[in-house]
């Protein structure tokens, strides 16, 4: 195959996989296939040592296998690690639903409280799949276990260091079943390496490199690995690694590395996993005697305040545009949201009667100030994502450096 033709075999062979595609998936990504055909890589799989000896398989081809798995069948325990870099342990849980101070509505066993604490530390779970009508996702604790079960029609959540319960009747798809709104983490905290990936091939497009970089073992399967890279210069965003089952096409692990090198960002993958059918048991869920219950009338599903699903990866910042208040700057994985705050208020000035010394102290020791053009302000810094917060009230976000978000600012203020 010519690479040069790439685009157009690549865009013929994805209509031929979706138009095979089963009506309800559970474990597949909806149309992977076709949003990064026009930019991906064809370059060869080629074994490393001391990792499986597979077959050669180019970046569109194992994308491809991606899209057409129809597993919906598995159990299995798997990892997830996240690591944004804050400066105060701990801090990530104070802004997060469900985490320190979180937003408790639902009760403690309440699914998009308890889901997003997934977003920071480390974390064992546990999960099954029989199909569209049958999930359980477990997070295990020292003496602890939260799980989050769908079970024909019914959600169940149940938390056992409260002892809380959640209920809610589960949402029906346009044919009365509740194949096409299965419960699951919410959009905005991915879960399994599944949910990383298909969000991690939504944001693929011509500022992306996508290739297959050698095999590898994962809770014994054999896989190859999809390795994606910004190909622009400024992003905070290394690569993603996705290893995906040589059989069946699976993503069995997710790995999202910074720019700047070091411990993985997000490190999501299976220790344990099994494609046989789980025992019906496994499902069943009756609460515990003296049990609190909270009941809703439906399970969140993750939408924000204008009914868009939330999205993870900055490349999909520009989805954004047209939000009242926000200018999306670039494209791709170094596009910056520039937010105009109400009343143009950035941070009280130091030394306020609105800012107490000791709360100015811990607001400096997360930013540093910055000037230029657009006056002066400050930048509050993770290992992903960055923020400046101008003093006239302008905020510029994105998965980029510093020194991107100044220049955006500049160039804002002409």
């Amino acid at each position: 195959m010519d690479p040069n033709d790439s685009a157009q075999t690549t865009g013929e062979a994805t209509g031929t996989v979706v138009g095979r595609r089963k009506a309800a998936r559970y474990i597949v990504p909806v149309a992977v296939a076709g949003v990064a055909a026009a930019t991906i890589g064809l370059v060869p799989a080629l074994a490393n040592s001391g990792d499986p000896d597979l077959p050669k398989i180019s970046a569109q081809e194992l994308i491809e296998k991606i899209a057409a798995s129809d597993e919906e069948q598995l159990s299995g325990t798997f990892k997830i690690s996240t690591d944004l870099g804050l400066p105060l342990d701990g801090l990530a849980g104070s802004f997060v639903p469900g985490g320190k101070g979180g937003d408790k509505d639902g009760g403690a066993a309440a699914p998009q409280d308890k889901l997003m604490e997934l977003t920071s530390g480390t974390h064992t779970l546990r999960v099954a799949a029989d199909g569209p009508e049958r999930q359980k996702l477990s997070i295990l604790g020292d003496a602890s276990e939260y799980s989050l079960i769908h079970n024909q029609g019914e959600v169940w959540a149940y938390d056992s260091t409260s002892g809380e319960v959640y209920h809610a009747e589960a949402p029906e798809g346009r044919d009365g079943g509740h194949a096409e709104r299965t419960p699951k983490a919410p959009e905005g905290a991915p879960a399994t390496p599944k949910d990383f990936a298909e969000q991690a091939l939504a944001a693929a497009g011509d500022t992306t490199s996508v290739t297959v970089d050698g095999t590898a073992q994962v809770a014994g399967r054999d896989a190859y690995q999809l390795l994606i890279k910004p190909k622009q210069s400024g992003s905070t965003i290394g690569s993603v690694r996705i290893a995906v089952d040589a059989e069946n096409g699976v993503p069995l692990k997710f790995t999202l590395s910074a720019a700047s090198g070091g411990k993985a960002v997000v490190d999501a993958g299976f220790t344990k996993v099994d494609f046989s059918r789980p025992a019906a048991s496994t499902f069943s869920f009756t609460p515990p005697k003296g049990a609190k219950v909270t009941e809703a009338d439906e399970l969140e599903t993750g939408k924000d305040e204008r009914g868009a699903a939330q999205k993870a990866l900055p490349g999909q910042l520009a989805e954004l545009d047209g939000f009242e208040g926000l200018n999306v700057i670039g494209k791709g994985w170094t596009s910056i949201a520039e937010i105009k705050t109400p009343g143009g208020k950035g941070l009280p000035a130091a030394g306020s009667d609105e800012v107490p010394a000791e709360a100015q102290g811990f607001l400096d020791a997360l930013g540093d100030k910055v000037t230029g053009k657009f006056g002066s302000g400050t930048v509050f810094k993770t290992r992903l994502v960055n923020a400046l917060l101008t003093d006239d009230g302008s905020v510029y976000v994105g998965a980029v450096t510093k020194d991107a978000l100044v220049r955006a600012a500049d160039a804002a203020a002409k």
